[in-house]
């Protein structure tokens, strides 16, 4: 197989995965905040996914909600708010992927991939601090999967800890794996939430910080009309810490 033709295998097959590892979060780009999808230094091209971004909220310091909305611009899209929300939330489906005998996947459920050894759901969630709550911070209403932090002083300095909750359906999840760093360092060491959803994350960067969780749960009965035998979710807890002063 000559160069090119290698590469156009190795874009299909990168097209046809399902992105699980993938996270979503807001980040400033060009000054603006946009939602970002990807993976470590991968920033995933955005504006063709924007219908899969099925949720979209923001927040007061009293957990009031506000306006807000997309602004996509090829081949972002960007978000604008209300000058007061202090916390940012959005979901995207990433839809329903198969695993082939061969080890390959291919979007569809069981029931439109027949053959499929495994398929999924796979969704995605973020959640993003415009400024540092005080206390505890209150869930998301209407939030699947969720990080939010618990309470204490929140960090100043990159190195601090800080303590945050893994909820599922509200409710505290225990032994979900958590990263620190999803953008800086995705493949590092994780840690697990205890039996009250709770787990310590030192703070890494003087900057964005993406904290990710992952939970799989297997399909229930009824769940999804049983298209699928798993349904993973994939959620992040962002927010910048600013330089130090001179």
């Amino acid at each position: 197989m000559n160069a090119s033709r290698m590469m156009a295998a190795l874009l299909l097959l990168t097209m046809a995965a399902p992105g699980w590892a993938h996270g979503i979060w807001f980040a400033q780009r060009a000054g603006r905040l946009a939602l970002v999808y990807g993976e470590g230094a991968e920033d995933v091209e955005v504006f063709s996914r924007r219908d899969r971004i099925t949720a979209l909220q923001a927040f007061d310091a009293a957990g009031r909600p506000l306006p807000v909305h997309t602004v996509p611009v090829e081949p972002m899209v960007f978000v604008s708010a209300d000058v007061t929300a202090v916390v940012l939330a959005t979901t995207m489906d990433n839809g329903y992927w198969s695993r082939l005998p061969s080890g390959k996947w291919m979007a569809g459920t069981k029931e439109s991939v027949p053959t499929a050894t495994t398929t999924g759901r796979y969704l995605k969630y973020g959640t993003h601090l415009l400024m540092a709550p005080v206390g505890e911070m209150q869930p998301v209403t209407g939030m699947a999967f969720q990080i939010v932090s618990a309470g204490g002083r929140f960090p100043q300095r990159s190195g601090e800890l800080i303590a945050v909750r893994v909820l599922h359906e509200g409710r505290p999840v225990s032994g979900v794996e958590v990263w620190p760093d999803l953008v800086n360092d995705p493949d590092g060491a994780s840690l697990r939430t205890d039996a009250n959803g709770l787990a310590t994350v030192t703070v890494r960067n003087q900057g964005l910080n993406v904290i990710r969780a992952e939970y799989t749960e297997r399909a229930v009965r009824g769940d999804a009309d049983g298209k699928v035998d798993l349904v993973e979710h994939f959620a992040t807890l962002s927010f910048t810490l600013k330089p130090p002063a001179d």
